[in-house]
C-alpha cells in the first residue's frame, strides 16, 4: 500500500498476493477491460474489495479454455457460466472432429500401397476441410433439384446425403473424398441433371409436380429394392412412367416407354454408377435414389 492508496481499496499487488495472479497478468486484464480499477492521485492502480473475487472466477476460467470475450460476457451478465461452458464445450466438440477426421486421413495415406500413396494424398488433400465435405455434396444437388421447396431439398439431402461420423474409420474418408471429388466434376453434374429429369428438363413444364410424382413412385419401388426383389412391371413402374408422361403432356403409351428408356444416355455413366455406390455404401443403405432409379429402369426395359 501505498501513503495515497484510499482506504477500502486494495493496490495491485495486495490484489497479486491474494489471488495468485502475477502482477502483469493483472495489468492485462485491466489493460483488456476484464478488471475495473480506478488510480490514485499518484498514478497507482487500486481495486474495490470485490476484485480479488472476480479475478479468481476469471483465472478458472481461462484455466478451462475460454477466451476472454466469453468471459466478459460472463463478468457482465449477458452470460451464465453454464452457458459459457456449453458454448466452449461445442468448439471443442467440433475442434475434435476436425482432429479425427484429419488423423483418419492421415492412417488413410500411411496404409496406402505404395503405388496409390501419391494419388491418395491428392484425393485427401482436396478434403482436408471436414466441414466442407456437407458443403460440396449439398452444393452439387441444389442446382438440380432447383424447384424444390426448401423443406423437401432438405428430405432429401437428409435421404441422400450422408451425414460425417464423429469418428470416421480411415476407408470412411476417402470415400468421402472420391464422393466430393465427383460432385465437383462438371461432367457428372450434367449427366446427373440428365439421369434425374431423363432429359435437359425443358420438355417438363411444372418442375414440382413432376418431382413430387417421381418421388411417390420412388418410395413405392423402395421397399422391393430393400428386399433385394427382382426388378418387374408393376404398380411402381407406372406410376413413375405416368409421372414423367404427365410432365411432358404426354401418354402412357409403347413408343413413350421406349422413348423415356431411350432418353436416359447418362444411365450407363461409370461415373454415376460410381457415385451412388459410395452413396449406399456411407450412408449403409441400398434404398439410395440411385438404387431406385436403375431397378425402375430395369422394369421399364422388360416392358419395352
Amino acid at each position: 500500500m501505498t501513503e495515497d492508496t484510499p482506504h477500502g481499496v486494495v493496490s495491485i499487488g495486495e490484489l497479486a498476493r491474494r489471488t495468485g495472479v502475477p502482477v502483469r497478468t493483472i495489468r492485462f486484464y485491466c489493460d483488456s477491460g476484464i478488471l475495473e480499477y480506478h488510480r490514485t492521485g499518484g498514478g497507482h492502480r487500486v481495486f474495490d474489495a470485490a476484485a480479488a473475487d472476480r479475478l479468481l472466477l476469471v483465472r478458472r476460467l481461462r484455466a478451462m479454455g475460454l477466451p476472454l470475450a466469453a468471459i466478459e460476457r460472463v463478468l457482465d451478465g449477458s452470460e451464465t457460466i453454464s452457458e459459457a461452458a456449453a458454448v466452449e464445450r461445442a468448439a471443442l466438440d467440433a475442434e475434435l472432429e476436425a482432429l479425427r477426421w484429419r488423423r483418419a486421413a492421415l492412417v488413410a495415406i500411411e496404409n496406402a500401397p505404395p503405388e496409390e500413396r501419391a494419388g491418395r494424398l491428392e484425393l485427401l488433400a482436396a478434403v482436408h476441410d471436414r466441414g466442407a465435405v456437407i458443403e460440396s455434396i449439398v452444393a452439387f444437388w441444389r442446382p438440380i433439384l432447383v424447384p424444390l421447396p426448401r423443406e423437401e431439398f432438405d428430405s432429401f439431402i437428409d435421404m441422400n446425403v450422408p451425414p460425417l461420423p464423429s469418428e470416421p474409420a480411415p476407408a470412411q474418408v476417402v470415400a468421402y473424398a472420391e464422393l466430393t471429388t465427383l460432385t465437383t466434376d462438371p461432367h457428372v453434374k450434367t449427366a446427373m441433371t440428365h439421369q434425374i429429369w431423363r432429359s435437359d428438363g425443358d420438355r417438363i413444364s411444372d418442375r414440382l409436380q413432376f418431382v413430387t410424382s417421381v418421388a411417390d413412385a420412388f418410395e413405392g419401388a423402395a421397399p422391393l429394392v430393400a428386399a433385394h426383389e427382382i426388378p418387374r412391371p408393376g404398380p411402381e413402374l407406372d406410376q413413375y412412367v405416368q409421372a414423367h408422361a404427365a410432365a411432358r403432356h404426354e401418354r402412357d403409351t409403347p413408343r413413350f416407354r421406349r422413348e423415356l428408356l431411350t432418353t436416359g444416355t447418362t444411365d450407363t455413366d461409370p461415373l454415376l454408377h460410381r457415385f451412388w455406390r459410395l452413396t449406399a455404401d456411407i450412408t449403409g443403405t441400398e434404398t439410395t435414389v440411385g438404387a431406385v432409379h436403375y431397378w425402375l429402369l430395369d422394369a421399364l426395359r422388360q416392358t419395352v
